[in-house]
C-alpha cells in the first residue's frame, strides 16, 4: 500500500470515535495507553488526556488480580494473535460494568510487534438478564423440589426441618429458623422449632424471642417483612430489657420474615432468615419465600390433618381393646371398684365416728378442768399452809395433789384426742428433737431393751408444738416397751415422704404433698384387725386392768391431726407393730423460740394491779387470792360486761387475767380487744380447760397470745404473769 492510499491520522481518529458503543484502546508493546477513543470514555468515564502513559490495571477490581488479568490477556495476544476477557470492570465513578473484549497485536511492515488494540464492549444489561434467569431457575428448581419433598412427606418435623432448609438455600440467608406460634400467659413468647446454617446451641442460652414490633407483623399475620438493615429498622429496639438482639446473639443486618397461615386464617408460625451483611435480600427473595411459605402452610396443614386422623384411629382402637378387656374383666372391676368404695365408706365412717368422740371428750374435759382448778389450786394452798409438825396432813395433802395431777394429764390427753388442746408450733427439726431425747428413751424402756435410731440426711423440717411430739414420742416409746414383756428392739426412723392424691383419695383428711415421717416399729407382739380398728380410740386398751387408761394413742392421734399430719399403724400378731406419723413440710424458716426464764414464784412489783375475768366463783375466788397472795392488788369480775364497767371507771389496771369462755354474751377475746381500745398497751394472759376459736384457730394459738390451761399451780400463775408484765412493748 502507497502513501497516497493511507488514511490520514485525524480521519482515522475520526473513524475509531464514531464507535460510541464500544471502547477501542491502543497500547504500546509495554501495556502503556497510547490511544483512548471516545466509545472507551463513554464506558468507563475517562478521558483520553487522563488514561494516556497509564496502564489498564485501573479498571479490574482489586480483589481479582488485575495485573496478572492483564498480563496473561496480553501474552495471548501475543503468542496467538488474539486474547480476550469477560468479566467486571470498574467505571471512573466507581460502578461496575459486565464487559466483554479482545486484544489483537499490531505488526508493522516488518511483522515486528509494535502494540495491541483492546476491543471493549458493555454486555452488563445481559449480564443482569441472565443472573436473574439463573436465579429464577434456581429458585424455581429448589420450589419444585420442596413442593416434591412436602407431597410426600407426613412427619410434621421432618416437614418443617424440609421448609427450614429450603429457605435458607433460597435466600441465600446465613440461618434461618421457624417458630411456632405459641403465646405464653402475657403474650410475649414463641417457642423455636427448627434452625437451618447454625448449631442449635448458638440460640440455646437465650429466651424466646418476645412479642416486639419487629415479631410482632409476622406472628399476627400481617405480611412479609424484610429490612435491609434491621439495626436501622424504626421498629428495631424499643422493648426492655436488651433493646434489640441479647449479647452474643448472631450478627443479624439483612432480615427477612414471613408468616405461614393455615388455610383456616390461623398463623402456624413464621419463617425467620438472616444474614450479617447488609441488603441481602431483595424482592425475588422475597417473592420466592412467600411461595414456600404457601406451600409449607398447605403441607404443615396437611400433615397436621393426616395426624389427628391416625390419633383418632389409634384412639378408636384402643377404645375397641378397652371394651373388650373391660367385657373381659368386668366381674373383676365392680368386685374392685366394690371393695374402694367400701374401704373409702369405711375411713369415712372411722373418721366420722372419731370425731363424734372428739367432741364428746371435748365437753367432758372442758367442765373436768374446771373442777381440777378448784381441787388443784386449793390442795396447793393447803399444801403451803399446813404446819412443818402436820406429817400426816402434808402426805395427805401431797398424795392428793399427785392423784389430781394424774387426772390433769389424762384431762390433756383427752383434748389432745379431741383436738380442742392449743397447740404452741415452732419450726422442728425432728433429728434433733429425738437425738435430745435419746437418754429419756433409755431410761424409760431399760437395759433389757436395744434402741436403733436411723435419721435420715437433708430431713426436710416441719411446724408443730414441740412438747407434744416429744410426748407422742415417748407415749409411743411407752407402749412398744409394754408389747415386748421380755425385751426386744426399739427402732425409730426418719425419712422424707411424699403422700400422693391416689393415697389420700384412701384416707381421710389428707392432703397430698410433702411430709416429714417419723416411723416407730418395736419386734413386740402385734395386734390383731379387731384390735388395729379401735388402737386410737380413747379408753381402749388391751393392757389388764389398771396398767393403762387407754389414752396414750388417742393422744398421739389427736396430736397429729390437728397438726395437719396423718398417722398410720401397721401391725401383725408375733411380728411386732409400726406405727408412722407424717408432719407435713414447713415451706419457710420460722423465728427463733422465745427463751423463757424459768423464775421460782417470783412476787408483785410495788403497785401492780390485775383484773381476774372468770365466770366460775371457785376458781374466781383461788385466782384472786392467790395473785394477793403474790403481792398484787386485784379487782374481779364475774363476766365481760363487769370487766369493762371496771375498765372505764379509770381504774389502774396493769394486766387482765381472762377465762376463754364467758357468760353474758362476750368472749375473753372479746373484752381484751375492748380494754385495749380504751388502753393499746394493755397486757393480757388467757385462762382455759378447754380451747374454742376465740383465740385458738386451726388448733393453733394466735400470734402474740399467752395462755395458761387449767388446772394450774400458784407456781404456774407466777411464772407466766411475772414474765408478760416484763416484757418490752
Amino acid at each position: 500500500m502507497n502513501t497516497a492510499s493511507r488514511i490520514p491520522a485525524e480521519r482515522f481518529q475520526q473513524i475509531l470515535d464514531s464507535a460510541i458503543d464500544t471502547g477501542i484502546i491502543t497500547l504500546d508493546v509495554n501495556g502503556t495507553i497510547t490511544g483512548w477513543s471516545k466509545g472507551a470514555e463513554t464506558l468507563l468515564g475517562w478521558s483520553e488526556g487522563e488514561m494516556l502513559g497509564k496502564t489498564l490495571v485501573t479498571i479490574f477490581p482489586p480483589e481479582d488480580g488485575p495485573a496478572s488479568i492483564l498480563a496473561a490477556e496480553l501474552e495471548n495476544a501475543r503468542l496467538n494473535g488474539r486474547g480476550s476477557g469477560e468479566g467486571w470492570r470498574l467505571t471512573k465513578g466507581g460502578d461496575r460494568i459486565w464487559a466483554v473484549g479482545e486484544t489483537t497485536p499490531m505488526l508493522d511492515e516488518q511483522r515486528r510487534l509494535v502494540g495491541f488494540v483492546k476491543i471493549l464492549r458493555d454486555r452488563t444489561e445481559q449480564r443482569d438478564t441472565e443472573i436473574a434467569l439463573h436465579e429464577r431457575t434456581r429458585a424455581l428448581e429448589i420450589l419444585n423440589r420442596a413442593g416434591a419433598a412436602l407431597a410426600r412427606e407426613n412427619d410434621l418435623d421432618k416437614l418443617v426441618q424440609l421448609v427450614t432448609d429450603a429457605g435458607v438455600e433460597l435466600t441465600g440467608a446465613q440461618f434461618g429458623a421457624f417458630f411456632y406460634n405459641v403465646i405464653n400467659t402475657a403474650g410475649e413468647s414463641y417457642t423455636l422449632y427448627t434452625l437451618s446454617g447454625v448449631p442449635r446451641e448458638a440460640f440455646s442460652k437465650f429466651p424466646m424471642p418476645r412479642n416486639t414490633q419487629v415479631f410482632a407483623p409476622t406472628f399476627l399475620g400481617e405480611g412479609i417483612v424484610r429490612s435491609d438493615d434491621i439495626t436501622k429498622d424504626p421498629r428495631y429496639g424499643k422493648n426492655a430489657p436488651r433493646q434489640g438482639m441479647p449479647e452474643g446473639h448472631l450478627p443479624v443486618r439483612s432480615y427477612l420474615a414471613v408468616p405461614v397461615i393455615s388455610r383456616t386464617g390461623d398463623v402456624i408460625g413464621g419463617l425467620f432468615f438472616g444474614h450479617a451483611d447488609v441488603g441481602v435480600f431483595n424482592d425475588a427473595s422475597e417473592t420466592g419465600l412467600a411461595g414456600l411459605a404457601g406451600e409449607a402452610a398447605v403441607a404443615m396443614d396437611n400433615a397436621r390433618l393426616n395426624e389427628a386422623a391416625h390419633r383418632e384411629l389409634a384412639e378408636r382402637r384402643r377404645a375397641e381393646e378397652a371394651l373388650k378387656e373391660l367385657n373381659a374383666n368386668l366381674e373383676h372391676l365392680v368386685k374392685q371398684k366394690t371393695e374402694e368404695l367400701t374401704q373409702n365408706a369405711e375411713a369415712l365412717r372411722q373418721a366420722q365416728k372419731m370425731e363424734a368422740i372428739g367432741q364428746l371428750t371435748g365437753g367432758v374435759a372442758h367442765d373436768f378442768n374446771n373442777l381440777l382448778q378448784i381441787i388443784v389450786g386449793n390442795l396447793d394452798t393447803l399444801s403451803r399452809n399446813l404446819p412443818p409438825e402436820a406429817g400426816r396432813l402434808r402426805r395427805a395433802a401431797t398424795q392428793a395433789m399427785t392423784g389430781a395431777r394424774r387426772a390433769a394429764a389424762l384431762t390433756q390427753r383427752l383434748l389432745a384426742f379431741a383436738r380442742r388442746q392449743p397447740l404452741d408450733p415452732k419450726p422442728i427439726d425432728a433429728n434433733s428433737l429425738i437425738r435430745g431425747m435419746s437418754d429419756l428413751l433409755y431410761r424409760t424402756l431399760g437395759e433389757i431393751y436395744q434402741i436403733e435410731v436411723v435419721l435420715a440426711g437433708g430431713l426436710w423440717k416441719t411446724e408443730a408444738d414441740p412438747n407434744e411430739l416429744e410426748s407422742t414420742l415417748l407415749n409411743l416409746a411407752i407402749n412398744a416397751r409394754d408389747a415386748m414383756p421380755d425385751g426386744g428392739k426399739l427402732t425409730i426412723e426418719t425419712f422424707n415422704a411424699h403422700l400422693d392424691e391416689a393415697y389420700a383419695a384412701l384416707h381421710a383428711e389428707i392432703l397430698p404433698g410433702q411430709y416429714i415421717a417419723i416411723c416407730v416399729s418395736d419386734t413386740g407382739t402385734g395386734m390383731d384387725a379387731e384390735t388395729m380398728s379401735r388402737v386410737f380410740e380413747p379408753f381402749f386398751t388391751t393392757k389388764d386392768q389398771g396398767k393403762g387408761t387407754g389414752l396414750g394413742l388417742s393422744q398421739v392421734y389427736g396430736f397429729v391431726k390437728q397438726s395437719k399430719g396423718h398417722v398410720k399403724i401397721y401391725s401383725e400378731l408375733g411380728e411386732g407393730t409400726t406405727v408412722k406419723i407424717y408432719l407435713p413440710r414447713m415451706t419457710a424458716d420460722g423465728l427463733a423460740e422465745d427463751v423463757i426464764e424459768n423464775i421460782v414464784i417470783p412476787e408483785a412489783a410495788s403497785g401492780e394491779v390485775i383484773l381476774v375475768v372468770e365466770d366460775d366463783p371457785d376458781v374466781r375466788a383461788y385466782s384472786v387470792e392467790s395473785l394477793q397472795e403474790l403481792g398484787y392488788h386485784v379487782l374481779e369480775a364475774k363476766d365481760g360486761p363487769t370487766a369493762l364497767q371496771i375498765l372505764v371507771s379509770g381504774s389502774k389496771i396493769d394486766l387482765i387475767f381472762c377465762d376463754v369462755v364467758l357468760p353474758g354474751g362476750m368472749s375473753g377475746a372479746d373484752v381484751v380487744a375492748k380494754a385495749r381500745e380504751i388502753y393499746p398497751h394493755m397486757r393480757a394472759l388467757f385462762t382455759t380447760g378447754y380451747s374454742r376459736n376465740a383465740i385458738v384457730h386451726h388448733g393453733r394459738l394466735d400470734k402474740g397470745v399467752h395462755l395458761l390451761t387449767k388446772p394450774f399451780s400458784l407456781e404456774d400463775l407466777a411464772v407466766r404473769i411475772r414474765d408478760i408484765l416484763d416484757r418490752r412493748g
